[in-house]
């Protein structure tokens, strides 16, 4: 009698494409527990790292799923107004009635002006400044012409032929002369302004 022993023998193919198709299905597996654990132990608040915080300043915050809104008022510096009122009497006795003055200023916490504002003429330029200001532009814009005038005539053809960096070379002088020849003729117009 015979005996035909059936077992099921597959490929060397066939049996590395279960190998792989298993190990797979194992990682995944695992990266999606390791995803659902990350997310149910996750904060649903945002993390926040608070600004300093000083005598004159404050914050709030709200803190919600999507983000959260930061409110932050600094010291920089707070801008106080004074206000001066002066009520007198007018003429010799009181007889030319009563008038009343109101003056403002504004100041920083350390009793510094602010320039402009509501304190008079502090912070206005004079007559005599705006001038002056004209003249260092109108002397810089000359200056700066003929600066690189000057440096593309002289400048540029002694430092173009260097190989390989000889047109850097060349921007850098007429930059160079732009820029010295604006300073010096600011300088030289503000003389001549008598600033």
């Amino acid at each position: 009698m015979r005996q035909v022993l059936s077992t099921s023998l597959l490929s060397p193919s066939e049996a590395m494409i279960k190998w792989v198709a298993g190990g797979l299905g194992v990682v995944i597996g695992v990266a999606h527990i390791g995803v659902l654990g990350h997310l149910l132990n996750k904060n649903s608040l945002p993390t926040f790292v608070p600004p300093q915080v000083g005598p004159r300043t404050s914050y709030t915050v709200e803190a919600t799923r999507d983000g959260y809104i930061v409110r932050y008022r600094g010291d920089d510096p707070t801008i106080m107004t004074e206000e001066i009122v002066t009520d007198q009497s007018n003429g010799a006795f009181g007889i030319g009635g009563r008038s009343t003055t109101t003056r403002t200023r504004q100041f920083t916490p350390d009793g510094q002006p602010m320039p402009g504002g509501a304190n008079g003429e502090e912070g206005k330029l004079t007559a005599e400044q705006i001038a002056c200001i004209e003249a260092a532009g109108g002397g810089r814009s000359s200056g700066a012409i003929v600066g690189g005038s000057i440096a593309s005539g002289v400048l540029v053809p002694a430092v173009i032929n260097i190989p390989y960096v000889g047109w850097l070379a060349a921007g850098w002088m007429t930059m160079l002369g732009t820029d010295m020849g604006g300073n010096i003729g600011a300088e030289v117009s503000q003389t001549i302004s008598g600033c």
